[in-house]
């Protein structure tokens, strides 16, 4: 298939092999899982969806822990090719299933920024936490119920800032607010959590970073958000009330959204990756039943109509996959034109493959909307990816500031 012929261009031999691992874990215990236990997905008991077993198996095969320093027993992988790695990787999980994916990548991702901001004392408390349990999740906290990706308008004013407040004390800081819409925010032990601490300015000058383990006394969880799609990872809401952090906990005081590239701009490679895989299985999915199943007299791949959507399909894919190699060599390579390019990587993936998730219904027919048949999955889980890690919209809106920064988006000023 048109898709396979290009995956292993450009890749390691390393790559090569953990990506064929990844493969065979997706093929021989994510999928059939899902397929066995299509029901599990909408049990309202969230500690009853994904079993450890799935997570210990990826432990086994070394890819729970991307990202952790070597010396604590993790995979760190080469700087030069890391962000091009999490992409080839979270392609292969997210085939099987996007969240599952999500709820892997967190860790990762959290992993990075912990590697580069925390003080090593919490780095030696936390890393072996996470390498020794394969139930072991972090979350990272900055949406809210007043402001989610529209405060990364270009904005940079107090009255856009974070409605979580932290205020300093003696020997720390006092946290008051709330977070939503957090990816592995129901069931994480460990979350980085936003806030800001000095209202007179913007958000960009300040906003604080925050680790706070998950018995903080003061912290709480107060629901699992039950999403569309991605529902193996539990989506969750956090409640801050006087949560005393103590001030070796802060890892980025008032500065913390420009430190955080560390974990933004790989993220937004990530995400398109995981949407990118959405649409593989989308289309492997499709690939294999308009080749088997018989309509009027013939395979279905043999009428016209639908050899032109498998076309499409295969063509969306690849575009998508074209500029997200372009846009994951620019962060490897810390090129000028990342932020515009992994912008664009992620806004681009989740429109066309969403289109490639339409394809992949319709090209089913009345089995595409049942449940059990399984392919109305790909599309539940493709629509989450519009909005997720910014809105299609805001996406546009932060490749045009970055393209022009002097003359986009200038702020309008208040009512």
């Amino acid at each position: 298939m048109l898709e396979r012929m290009s995956r292993d261009r450009g890749l390691s031999e390393e790559l090569r092999m953990m990506r064929q691992s990844c493969r065979q874990f997706v093929d021989d215990i994510v999928l059939p899982y899902i397929k066995q236990n299509w029901q599990k997905e909408w049990s309202m008991v969230p500690e009853e969806r994904l079993p450890v077993s799935i997570l210990e198996a990826a432990d086994k095969i070394g890819i729970r822990t991307l990202g952790v320093p070597e010396e604590y027993g993790g995979v760190e992988l080469e700087k030069g090719t890391e962000v091009k790695t999490f992409a080839v990787i979270s392609e292969e999980i997210a085939r099987g299933d996007s969240g599952l994916a999500d709820k892997m990548v967190q860790n990762w991702k959290v992993s990075v920024l912990l590697r580069e901001l925390a003080p090593k004392h919490l780095q030696d408390k936390w890393f072996p936490e996470l390498v020794n349990n394969p139930k072991f999740l972090m979350a990272h906290c900055l949406t809210e119920p007043r402001g989610a990706s529209d405060r990364w308008l270009p904005y940079n004013v107090p009255e856009a800032a974070m409605q979580t407040k932290a205020v300093k004390v003696n020997g720390g800081w006092v946290i008051n607010g709330r977070k939503q819409f957090i990816s592995n925010g129901y069931d994480a032990s460990l979350y980085v959590v936003y806030a800001n601490s000095n209202p007179k300015v913007g958000m960009l000058q300040g906003t604080s970073s925050f680790l706070v383990p998950r018995d903080t006394k003061g912290f709480s969880v107060a629901r699992c958000n039950e999403t569309l799609g991605c529902r193996f990872m539990n989506n969750g809401e956090m409640v801050f009330e006087d949560m005393f952090v103590p001030d070796d906990h802060c890892l980025v005081q008032d500065s913390a959204m420009g430190s955080a590239g560390v974990y933004f701009r790989p993220g937004k490679i990530i995400q398109a990756a995981k949407n990118l895989g959405v649409g593989v299985r989308a289309f492997e999915a499709t690939a294999d039943y308009v080749q088997n199943y018989v309509q009027g007299g013939k395979i279905l791949i043999k009428h016209q109509a639908v050899a032109i959507r498998l076309a499409d399909m295969a063509t969306k894919i690849e575009a998508v996959r074209a500029l997200l190699d372009r846009a994951a060599a620019a962060v490897d390579e810390d090129a000028p034109e990342a932020d515009t390019l992994v912008n664009m990587a992620k806004m681009f993936a989740s429109e066309e493959i969403m289109k490639v998730a339409q394809h992949a219904v319709e090209l089913h027919g009345g089995n595409g909307i049942m449940l059990d048949f399984g392919i109305e999955k790909v599309l539940r889980d493709a629509v989450i990816f519009m909005h997720m890690d910014a809105t299609v919209d805001i996406s546009r809106f932060k490749i045009v500031k970055s393209m022009f920064p002097e003359t986009a988006g200038k702020y309008a000023g208040p009512e």
